[in-house]
């Protein structure tokens, strides 16, 4: 039997790694973890999910500040935003997440750490600084960078990508998105509440194109409402720096040629896998634009070599590098030939409201071919968003032809938490009528979650057959008072 150095060496120190190292050195396994930046963390420790969300909150409470009136309270003349402060509190949020995923605490996990930049001599085998270091399995779990892509002109204009935007040192007075992805729209709502002119530029006819349209188009409508500006259905012809500016040259669907000019320019058009340099072209591993293909137990061509998180072109989301390093644990370390199965995987838009989903949405099933009926409730109608002002939005329930759940989306004030009473109840199989059995407190934004599913079963329950026997067995009266016309 080949000896090596370690059991499992993972490359990379983002979630899918960290998840991966932590679980594999606390079962037993010989793990080494190679990271090419200089601390752990990845993309969404330092430039992505914690900066960004942190920016949100940031924004969030500046625009309540400068709309105390709407709560009762007086107004408030509310200074111009020192970003520098801003970014420093990122900074401090990072560094005290940071000690959680320090070198340090996966040496006390028993995961030895490597920095550097590593490249594969064999298949079990990559040289880093200088010396080999052997595995008998190998996890790829290296990320994803921000596309810049090629537009004349892009590449020579000064631009931000999510790794800048969170540390500058002034507040832009204007900025273009380029962009109406998730990343492009959090980011410009943020940015507009704390004072910056928005335009956000994409070539598609909507924003969020991955959800439903009447949804994204609320989120779309409230934006515009706070200022930004959006032009859609645009195609970029040309990127320039001028009079100190970026200006953005673009067609629009009338095919009449314009110009849009900010003081920054944030690009958000995409992700590209983390693959250079890593000698994959030597030991066989095709890469293609969107990652590295991987089987349903995230195996590459060479079944002892795993590629997780965003290189391989899945989704790219935190939660889902996560749960693929446990998939990675169960198939490397327990030897058990667990499969991926994103049936039930949630994702989150963090606009103000938020948009969470889990499972198909109207979109979806269209693609799909499958029959269905959609239940709504308001947020207008929830006790405890009426009280904190927050009423803009609905969840959006969707049963197939068999009445069984296929999928929720909610528009609305915390929405990324409610969702999660979804996520238990299609993992856990939960009956919809034990959903809306359960007792929920009062007044919370929860409710919204019993009241979809009593709004399906409202009319089962309440039907004319049921009071017609009821009448019949129990001698029922009837109405005891009446609306006249």
């Amino acid at each position: 039997m080949s000896q090596y150095d370690y059991d499992i060496g993972i490359i990379g120190g983002g979630a899918a790694g960290l998840t991966t190292a932590s679980g594999a050195a606390q079962l037993g396994a010989k793990v080494v973890l190679i990271e090419l930046e200089d601390r752990l963390g990845g993309d969404c420790l330092h430039y992505g999910c914690v900066p960004s969300k942190t920016l949100i909150k940031t924004a969030h409470v500046y625009h309540q500040m400068k709309h105390s009136s709407a709560f009762g309270l007086p107004e408030v003349a509310v200074p111009p935003v020192d970003f520098r402060q801003v970014a420093d509190r990122i900074r401090s949020v990072v560094d005290t997440i940071q000690k959680h995923d320090s070198e340090e605490r996966f040496c006390s996990l028993g995961a030895k750490v490597v920095f550097g930049r590593p490249r594969f001599m064999d298949e079990h085998a990559v040289q880093i600084n200088g010396t080999s270091i052997s595995a008998a399995k190998w996890v790829i779990a290296t990320g994803s960078s921000p596309v810049v892509p090629p537009i004349p002109g892009l590449a020579d204009t000064p631009h931000l990508t999510n790794r800048e935007v969170f540390y500058m040192d002034t507040l832009p007075g204007s900025m273009i998105m380029l962009g109406a992805g998730p990343i492009g729209i959090e980011m410009a709502q943020a940015f507009n509440r704390l004072g910056t002119r928005v335009t956000i530029i994409d070539r598609a006819p909507q924003i969020l194109g991955k959800e439903d349209k009447d949804m994204a188009d609320t989120v779309m409508q409230i934006m515009e409402n706070e200022g930004v500006r959006f032009v859609l259905e645009a195609s970029i012809e040309q990127v320039e720096q001028h009079n100190g500016q970026a200006r953005v040259t673009i067609t629009d669907n009338t095919g009449k040629q314009k110009q849009v000019a900010a003081d920054a320019l944030l690009v958000a058009m995409g992700r590209s896998p983390n693959t250079d340099g890593l000698g994959l072209e030597g030991i066989e591993i095709l890469v293609e634009r969107t990652g590295i293909p991987v089987d349903n137990r995230l195996r590459t061509r060479h079944n002892h070599i795993y590629a997780a998180g965003d290189v391989n072109g899945g989704f790219q989301f935190t939660h889902a590098a996560g749960y693929e390093g446990g998939i990675v644990i169960a198939n490397a370390v327990f030897r058990l030939p667990r499969k991926v199965n994103y049936t039930w995987l949630p994702w989150v838009t963090y606009t103000d409201p938020e948009l969470a989903s889990i499972g198909m949405n109207e979109t979806m099933a269209k693609k799909a071919g499958i029959d269905y009926a959609v239940y709504t409730e308001t947020f207008k109608d929830n006790d405890r968003a009426l009280s904190e002002g927050e009423t803009e939005g609905k969840i959006k329930l969707l049963l197939n032809e068999k009445e069984k759940p296929i999928g929720v989306q909610i528009l609305g004030p915390g929405a990324g938490n409610l969702i999660s009473e979804w996520v238990a109840a299609f993992n856990g199989n939960v009956k919809l009528s034990t959903l809306a059995g359960a007792i929920h407190p009062y007044p919370t934004l929860g409710e919204i979650n019993k009241r979809v599913a009593g709004t399906f079963l409202s009319p089962k329950i309440f039907s004319p057959t049921i009071k017609k026997g009821l009448k019949f067995f129990f001698n029922l009266k009837g109405r005891a008072c009446h609306i006249e016309e």
